[in-house]
């Protein structure tokens, strides 16, 4: 197994989600979105030196480590991106997601396994990532214990159904409604998760009049053709603007 092409992967996976644009309210190389400590460059630094950690999570999960060691791994990838960004919070979630999607992928191979990553994780690690404790300090955190939202913990437990419900049919959906177009495809996918998820960073940003307000603006988008209307980035745009 080579480890170092599954992190090249995920890592292209991070620099690829950078370029896609319109996307509402988050970081392009076009502008910074609603995140004044945050520019394309600095995400891609981030993106980057997740390389090694991510390798390092693939090879742990071909050894069918539990989620502490997984977690010691994570712990160390967060202290390098905020050493490259000089604090600021770029891809904890990605660390956290795409580490586990890294991991499953190297519990798959050595273990010839078939079948999706996210059952993979639901079945290995499901019950250990559990729900956040009360000494949690992250937003996820707090928008649970306030709003009794699992945001990205309760998606990875159960095999994270978004990205495999809702994500990857939305791409596709997208490639045929663009011709091929695969930034128009990445687009149609982040509009179909918006207007699906219970959004925790919207919840903490904007609370649930803000949540609501993305998700309508998202269903809007969708139900009148998504990428597949001639005018399809002006509407994004207009979304990104509010």
């Amino acid at each position: 197994m080579n480890t170092f092409n599954i992190a090249t992967l995920a890592v292209e996976a991070l620099l690829q989600e950078v370029d896609v644009w319109p996307k509402p309210g988050l970081v392009s190389p076009l502008d910074r979105g609603s995140h004044s400590d945050m520019n394309a460059g600095l995400l891609r630094r981030s993106a980057i030196c997740l390389l090694p950690y991510f390798e390092q999570l693939v090879a742990a999960g071909a050894h069918g480590v539990g989620m502490s060691v997984l977690r010691r791994i994570g712990v160390a990838a967060e202290a390098a991106m905020l050493q490259v960004t000089d604090g600021v919070n770029t891809h904890r979630g990605a660390i956290f997601s795409l580490g586990l999607l890294c991991a499953a992928a190297g519990a798959a191979h050595a273990t010839q396994g078939h079948g999706e990553l996210g059952t993979i994780v639901r079945h290995r690690w499901g019950e250990a990532i559990g729900t956040p404790t009360t000494r949690q300090s992250t937003h996820g955190a707090e928008v649970w214990r306030r709003y009794g939202v699992g945001g990205a913990r309760k998606e990875a437990a159960a095999g994270f159904p978004h990205l495999y419900e809702i994500a990857w049919p939305a791409l596709k959906q997208g490639r045929r409604l663009a011709g091929g177009d695969e930034a128009a495809a990445r687009v149609q996918a982040l509009f179909a998760l918006m207007a699906a998820l219970e959004d925790t960073n919207l919840l903490h940003r904007g609370g649930a009049p803000g949540l609501l307000f993305a998700r309508e603006l998202a269903v809007q988008f969708i139900e009148q053709g998504g990428v597949g209307r001639g005018d399809w980035r002006e509407r994004a745009l207009r979304v990104h603007r509010l």
